[in-house]
């Protein structure tokens, strides 16, 4: 992975935003698709995104800003998706340029709706990207202490270690420390799977639930995340390690979490459309509890807080009834 190398980040999120403050600290220049023309245009004119962690500056002469995502896709060699995952079909929709060429990182935690697939197998069965070009940056890290600039912890994972290592020396800085994994699979299951359990979190919260409960809550869930993962892709690795444990605490305990907040919401009564109306924010956990309950149909994992998040979330099931017949079956 060569250091002349264009790197684009696809997406106006949060996450978006932070991997490109990150970015424009080791780069002298970032490409950096939004849908939203006025998003491109408000960024050029004021040096920050209007709708995500607007405390950011940005220096405008390293940024290639553009709201056509062609136009980006040309430009870079290495491509970094921040896009949501309930919108990344329609968004690989508008590219009419092949994506084989490119190094693919995806930053999007979730699963692709429409086939079901986890973002790198997405990228590789339906776009035909080798897998030894797609990576995935993973935390336990939020957007909002990157742009605190709050000491920060990034999990690299790619099949090739040599663009792994160098893609982290692109993100690396004074407040983040990268390492890297060779588990593509099992590290974007972790980020999809961390989701539902924050949801379940907060729900617990809505509830009334204490920080015992909690604690039990996370560690059976941390046991539940194994036995999925090992199921869909056996391989060996270290379930406490930051990527899968780490990631899972700060999701699941953090006020920043917006899964937490959404389950949080449905606790206290919320529907779950007055919830998203309310947030008006993505909570990547709403679409990933239906994925991954339909493919642990076909694996046979046993996965009592998923279930229990499903039947609340997609067959509106009472949530103080689903979490007293979850707390009969956790340990």
């Amino acid at each position: 992975m060569e250091d002349s190398l264009k790197v684009a980040v696809l997406g106006g999120g949060s996450w978006a935003t932070a991997i490109v403050k990150m970015l424009c600290e080791n780069l002298n220049t970032v490409g950096w698709y939004m849908r939203s023309e006025n998003s491109v245009q408000h960024i050029q004119e004021n040096k920050h995104n209007p709708n995500y962690l607007s405390s950011t500056e940005f220096d405008t002469q390293k940024l290639f800003l553009s709201s056509d995502i062609n136009e980006m896709v040309a430009f870079a060699d290495v491509l970094i998706f921040a896009i949501p995952s309930a919108f990344l079909g329609e968004e690989i929709a508008k590219v009419d340029l092949p994506l084989h060429e490119k190094i693919v990182f995806s930053a999007i935690k979730g699963i692709e709706p429409k086939t079901g697939l986890i973002v790198g197998e997405y990228f590789n069965k339906e776009l035909d990207v080798p897998f030894e070009n797609i990576g995935v940056i993973t935390g336990p890290c939020h957007a909002e202490e990157v742009a605190m600039e709050r000491l920060s912890y990034l999990t690299i994972a790619c099949q090739d270690e040599e663009k792994a290592r160098k893609f982290s020396s692109f993100l690396a800085g004074d407040y983040i420390k990268c390492k890297v994994s060779d588990d593509i699979i099992g590290t974007e299951y972790a980020a999809m799977l961390k989701n539902i359990y924050a949801m379940a979190a907060g729900i617990a919260h809505g509830l009334g639930y204490g920080d015992n409960f909690q604690a039990v809550l996370m560690s059976n869930s941390i046991r539940e995340m194994k036995r999925y993962i090992k199921k869909v892709h056996k391989m060996k690795r270290n379930i406490n390690n930051s990527a899968y444990l780490g990631d899972l605490l700060v999701t699941g305990y953090s006020t920043f979490s917006r899964n937490r907040m959404f389950g949080n919401m449905l606790g206290k009564g919320y529907t779950v459309k007055a919830a998203m109306l309310e947030m008006n924010m993505v909570a990547e956990g709403y679409y990933a509890v239906k994925s991954a309950f339909e493919l642990k149909q076909e694996n046979a994992a046993k996965t009592p807080i998923i279930d229990t998040v499903y039947n609340i979330v997609y067959l509106k099931r009472s949530p103080k009834r689903q979490f007293k017949l979850l707390t009969e079956l956790l340990d």
